[in-house]
């Protein structure tokens, strides 16, 4: 099976001329020559990027899934097959009811009619790892059900595996092979496929998420049914609402769409920065509006995470690179260790600058967000910055968020909406507000660190071993520098107010 699966990838790669992606080397332009010669019948008028999308479209679900995690690397991808990457949809033939009734009796140990008071087997939607069912439960709620593809690891095992071999060929024969980092796509595609098979991990997901926007007037996030989840089914509330890409028709129904496109960037930058835990997969098959105007998020497979070192990384570049503060925008590179510590900043912000002045000739409300992050990414290639998985993830949100956006409004202004919060973001990491969180974030370690530094220090004391003494020294060091950092800082600044205030009082 693995032989045909092999010949069948051949025939529709060379079917549409995809050899130029592979045999692009000098080494073996021969080879390419001999193959365009022999196969002089193809059609190939259609440009490359076309070719590539229609082929991995017939190679089916998973080869289109690749597609569009191929489509998120920009920073290394010519834009002209990103751009036709980006138009794959995840359309597939649903599976049999008699596939869902099966699986659904395997996996509780009883009769579909037994778990659910009514159950539809026509699924409402279907995709390249599950379909979903909407069923009401025993208590009356109605409840959507997502069911895993029958043997989907297998075909997923099988087609990984040969993507890998693609890869590595790809990689050696193609001349920009090695810069596009093929065999690392993949196994950032095999860890994403991994955690879409895990039905359990995405109920997490819909949780967590549901639980930082409990009280949002914006977004609602369904809420998981955890006694009737398990690995290949997931079981939640039913959500009602419109389609995001039908503008009309929320018009219709009396929605202020340009309102909607600014709650959108709002609810977008809340993951981001607020949460550090965003929602990666935002197509318009996946974000609704119910009645009352408020989002509604689906399909919670793919999450996004940042550290705060990521956060602050990503707003000092956004608020530096549209206050022109070049010098910022390569400092922050160098502070985050993407690049190395002996470059020249000064080559670095030129470079930076080249590429960024001729976007401010217009008006800002014409300015692309998604593009800044792009022309950031393209600008740092140059100086061999570590791409870094979690931005690419980001960077794809953040380009379909402001898709989305300008569909609603083609007149939103995506930097004037997202600039405040960015602002007040910062003012509340740097400023008071954001000192109190941090000592309020730290006062449980010292609760349980100061206590233990007589004990550690009679330790010291008592060692006859230099070396033993030197251990336990360097241990406090190390797991208390933080700490009484912090708790200096704390006590400096508790005496100061209590100063002032005495001096406001004796004055």
């Amino acid at each position: 099976m693995h032989l045909i699966r092999f010949f069948k990838i051949v025939y529709v790669c060379f079917r549409f001329g995809l050899e130029e992606f592979i045999l692009g080397h000098r080494r073996v332009s021969t080879l390419r020559l001999i193959v365009r010669w022999a196969l002089f019948w193809r059609p190939l008028r259609l440009p490359r990027g076309a070719r590539l999308r229609i082929a991995l479209e017939q190679l089916g679900p998973i080869f289109v899934k690749f597609g569009q995690v191929l489509s998120t690397r920009r920073d290394i991808l010519p834009a002209d097959v990103a751009d036709e990457l980006s138009k794959l949809q995840d359309q597939v033939p649903p599976f049999s009811s008699a596939v869902v009734l099966e699986t659904l009796g395997r996996v509780y140990g009883k009769p579909a009619e037994q778990i659910f008071k009514e159950f539809d087997p026509i699924p409402i939607a279907s995709a390249s790892v599950a379909q979903v069912h909407f069923a009401t439960l025993w208590d009356g709620r109605e409840a959507a059900v997502k069911i895993l593809r029958p043997e989907i690891k297998m075909v997923i095992g099988k087609d990984v595996a040969l993507m890998k071999m693609g890869a590595g060929l790809i990689e050696r024969l193609w001349s920009q092979g090695r810069r596009l980092k093929l065999r690392e796509i993949v196994a950032e595609f095999e860890k994403h496929l991994q955690h879409e098979q895990d039905l359990m991990r995405e109920a997490a997901n819909a949780s967590q998420l549901r639980r930082n926007f409990v009280d949002s007037s914006l977004l609602r996030v369904p809420e998981v049914y955890w006694d009737y989840c398990v690995t290949e089914v997931m079981v939640m509330q039913r959500m009602k609402g419109t389609s995001i890409s039908k503008t009309k028709l929320l018009r219709e129904q009396g929605i202020d769409v340009p309102k909607l496109a600014k709650a959108g960037v709002e609810i977008f930058f809340t993951q981001v920065f607020r949460d550090g835990f965003f929602h990666a997969d935002m197509h318009p098959g996946n974000i609704f509006v119910d009645a009352d105007g408020k989002y509604i998020a689906l399909d919670f497979g793919i999450m996004g995470t940042l550290t705060d070192a990521d956060k602050n990384y990503l707003a000092q570049n956004f608020l530096a690179f549209f206050r022109r503060d070049y010098r910022r925008v390569a400092q922050a590179h160098i502070d985050a260790r993407w690049v190395h510590k002996d470059i020249r900043i000064d080559e670095f912000e030129a470079a930076i600058r080249a590429v960024s002045e001729p976007i401010f000739d217009r008006p800002l409300k014409d300015i692309s967000f998604g593009r800044v992050l792009l022309q950031l990414f393209q600008a740092s290639r140059e100086f061999n910055i570590d791409i870094q998985p979690q931005l690419v993830l980001l960077q794809k949100t953040l380009l379909n968020v402001e898709g989305l956006g300008r569909e609603l409004d083609p007149e939103l202004d995506l930097w004037k909406t997202a600039k405040p919060y960015l602002e007040r973001w910062m003012s509340e990491q740097v400023g008071l507000l954001g000192l109190f969180r941090r000592l309020k974030d730290e006062l449980p370690q010292w609760t349980t660190a100061i206590p233990e530094i007589p004990r550690l220090v009679h330790q010291m004391l008592s060692e006859d071993s230099s070396d033993r003494v030197k251990n336990v020294i360097d241990q406090l060091l190390i797991e208390k520098k933080r700490q009484t950092k912090l708790l200096a800082l704390g006590l400096f600044f508790i005496a100061a107010v209590t100063a002032l205030y005495a001096y406001t009082v004796i004055a």
